[in-house]
């Protein structure tokens, strides 16, 4: 492979201009939006996998938290391996395994098969998510580029999320549930030929040290405890494969940390939480991922079993979410840049609640007054909250830090909203026969995202005061003393 190796880096020893830096962010743009679309377009189509692969209500679960599970366990690990092999060949192998996983869901048989292809799927986006955020790290060296090249990935993650179910709705309609993998297909090569053609070769001077067990402990905890909350309520909370699946969990919760104090270069820095707006990143994105993995869940199920919308009807219905999340979110990206982080998070926290205390309320044949309002507030948090999540995981931190810090927040990601589903749905399911029927039990799922906001909104409140900065700059400046051989890649890698 060295006749390749030679050919990718003889292709990178220019500085790109502004124009091919520009270029180099809509195709890491690109396969971001493929793969947040990925996240959300799955759950129009929910009810018509129920029908065609006869599914239950566990089963869907596990088509969406196949996916981010896979997903946020592997996110660091990938990250690792570009900054060690070359970012732009993970990459562009990310891309490939993201289509043919795409190609085997929409061919899938039956469950069992389809929530494998979802896991293969997933394996490929992990290698694209982080390693296109060290490809935009390294490509714009600038800090003020920099800031506003993250504030249009920040506003991309939620335009994705926000258009998927009203384009799944549109692609389930006219040609089926399989075709909302189709589609990942032919723009998922393109992004590979425009990667292979427009982005160069990088790698970390000194790429850290894998730390297998400490991967291992983050997919113990994160399988095992999914597992256990999805399938708890049909095997009983007491049955012994329960127990065992939530024993291991816990066992993993409380050797993770005591592990990666002990390892040189740990899958996760604990210092990093010493940082008060890294920590309120990173639980603000589980926060905010949460309520939308639930909101998405509910709200589809809802939509289509409930009120008997057509696929493309229920997608309509979601028509002020997604609208509203694109203008928010490139407004909080400019907000962010210009402003801080503090006044998009205090909306995004204030109109997500609003928009689950709003839904408390709701009964089968709930008016539009009461829905669309409440898709537009959480369409406006939604919008708000993604680029201050990036950019205070990154605040404070020296550049050296900053590709791992939004590898973590991108993983937080993925992780609020498996928990999201696992939770919300398994509370809401488990409390259908005793509330009466679906939509009272959704009751409960509503005031759990109404929780959810609030969380996001004090966050913002505490984690961009003075003394929160100053926390920061601590963090910032324990790294900056760090014997040269213990820092990691001064152009800013991810993992």
């Amino acid at each position: 492979m060295k006749w390749w190796d030679d050919r990718m880096m003889s292709r990178s020893t220019a500085a790109p201009d502004r124009r091919h830096r520009q270029l180099i962010l809509a195709i890491c743009c690109l396969s971001l939006f493929i793969v947040g679309l990925d996240n959300t377009v799955v759950n129009i189509a929910l009810p018509a996998i129920r029908t065609d692969l006869h599914a239950p209500a566990s089963g869907l679960q596990w088509v969406i938290d196949a996916y981010t599970l896979v997903l946020a366990s592997l996110l660091m690990l990938a990250g690792s391996v570009a900054d060690r092999i070359g970012r732009k060949r993970v990459f562009m192998t990310g891309l490939v395994l993201f289509v043919l996983g795409s190609l085997l869901c929409s061919l899938a048989p039956g469950l069992g098969w389809l929530i494998g292809f979802r896991a293969v799927q997933a394996v490929g986006g992990s290698m694209m998510n982080p390693v296109a955020m060290s490809i935009i790290t390294n490509t714009f060296t600038d800090r003020g580029e920099r800031a506003r090249a993250i504030g249009v990935w920040g506003g991309v993650v939620g335009i994705s999320m926000a258009l998927g179910p009203l384009i799944g709705g549109f692609l389930v309609d006219t040609a089926g549930w399989p075709s909302i993998f189709l589609i990942n297909v032919p723009v998922g090569l393109a992004a590979c030929l425009l990667t292979y053609r427009h982005v160069p070769e990088s790698r970390a001077p000194r790429a850290r040290r894998l730390d297998p067990v400490g991967q291992l402990l983050m997919v113990l905890l994160l399988g095992c405890g999914t597992a256990a909350i999805i399938e708890g309520p049909g095997h009983g909370w007491t049955s012994p494969g329960i127990l065992a699946l939530a024993a291991v969990a816990v066992a993993a919760l409380i050797a993770f940390p005591l592990w990666e104090r002990r390892v040189a270069e740990p899958l996760i820095d604990p210092r990093f939480f010493r940082s008060a707006p890294f920590t309120g990143a990173t639980v603000t994105a589980v926060c905010a991922f949460a309520a939308l993995g639930g909101f998405l869940f509910l709200n589809t199920l809802y939509l289509q079993e409930v009120r008997h919308y057509t696929p493309v009807v229920a997608g309509l219905w979601t028509l002020p979410m997604a609208g509203l999340t694109l203008f928010a979110a490139p407004l909080s990206g400019r907000l962010v840049a210009g402003r801080g982080p503090r006044l998009p998070l205090l909306g995004a926290g204030t109109a997500i609640a609003a928009s689950g205390l709003l839904l408390t309320r709701l009964t089968a044949d709930s008016p539009a007054l009461l829905l669309l309002p409440a898709y537009a507030l959480f369409g406006i948090g939604f919008g708000l909250v993604n680029a201050p999540i990036t950019n205070s995981a990154v605040s404070g931190m020296p550049l050296s830090q900053s590709g791992v810090a939004a590898a973590v927040a991108s993983t937080s990601r993925q992780v609020g909203q498996s928990l999201g589903v696992a939770v919300i749905g398994t509370v809401v399911t488990s409390a259908v026969a005793s509330a009466g029927g679906f939509t009272p039990a959704t009751h409960a799922g509503w005031w759990i995202i109404t929780g959810l906001g609030l969380t996001v909104l004090l966050l913002g409140l505490f984690t961009t005061t003075p003394w929160a900065a100053g926390t920061a700059a601590r963090v910032a400046a324990r790294f900056d003393h760090l014997p040269a051989p213990a820092r990691q890649d001064t152009a800013g890698p991810t993992r």
